[in-house]
């Protein structure tokens, strides 16, 4: 049951894939929160996933876009300024591809014209979303724009990879961004750091399952899963946030400042 935190606003959820997305499931909450909203994603990923489906449950359009490429995310914006009447209120950045991780390249030995695919797609996308949206004037004052990271961004994880080069330069984009977009606009930049999530992306990274596994046991609430994170989303979009802005926030039961647990110990002393 929703509390009409969004009544009334206008949202953009970029990246939606099946029902494991993060983004689905932002989708559906901020609906149900009382936001009208669009959907886009790639056309391959439109006719690989299930986005049809999601569209028409919530009334919302899909509007496809390559979110490395500018013009069209242009469109978007203005296709959707047309369809929902009027200036944006939210926007979710939830896109992220790694071709290295996908053909299982080391990070000593990455392809380097996959690295910079990699940066663009997860990356530099963000920046291009909301240069496209300032230029277009197409987001209203004390909007709100997210994007999702990983806190590989700040430290290592094995087999994240060159994801978390793109994670790190994700964040400080956010942060750049926040600061021009928020004296200029009032528009708010945050970034989510998300606990391990089985979605379709993420299980595709080596040793998903055993980091799931183990970041449940170090984390003191255990993993946030794909609804709780929209739930956190929603907030975020609204207008309860409205001066929290640049920050890079943790959402992962308290794993961010864990160091050692209980229950760690107990299994590392089982399995010895």
């Amino acid at each position: 049951m929703g509390h009409n935190l969004l009544k009334g606003k206008r949202g953009i959820i970029f990246g939606a894939l099946n029902e494991k997305s993060i983004a689905w499931k932002v989708a559906e909450k901020a609906v149900e929160e009382g936001a009208t909203i669009t959907l886009s994603n790639t056309a391959m990923a439109l006719r690989m996933g299930e986005l049809n489906g999601l569209s028409e449950k919530l009334n919302a359009k899909i509007i496809p876009a390559d979110a490395t490429n500018v013009e069209e995310l242009e469109e978007v914006f203005k296709q959707s300024m047309e369809v929902l009447g009027g200036k944006i209120d939210f926007v979710l950045h939830s896109i992220g591809m790694s071709p290295n991780v996908r053909k299982g390249r080391a990070y000593d030995d990455l392809d380097y014209r996959n690295l910079d695919k990699t940066l663009d797609i997860s990356a530099l996308s963000f920046h291009k979303m909301m240069q496209a949206a300032k230029k277009l004037d197409a987001v209203a004052e004390g909007g709100s724009i997210l994007a999702l990271t990983h806190i590989a961004a700040q430290r290592t994880f094995t087999g994240y990879n060159d994801m978390a080069d793109a994670k790190a330069l994700l964040e400080s984009i956010a942060r750049s961004f926040g600061y021009v977009y928020g004296r200029d606009k009032k528009v708010r930049v945050n970034t989510i750091s998300q606990s391990p999530t089985l979605t379709t992306a993420g299980q595709g990274i080596g040793g998903m399952n055993a980091f799931f596994d183990f970041a449940e046991k170090m984390s003191p609430l255990g993993n946030a899963n794909a609804e709780e994170c929209a739930e956190y989303c929603v907030v975020m979009f609204s207008d309860l946030t409205r001066m929290v802005t640049m920050q890079n926030l943790f959402h992962d039961g308290g794993f961010s400042n864990m160091g050692l647990t209980q229950a760690i110990v107990e299994d590392y002393i089982e399995k010895k």
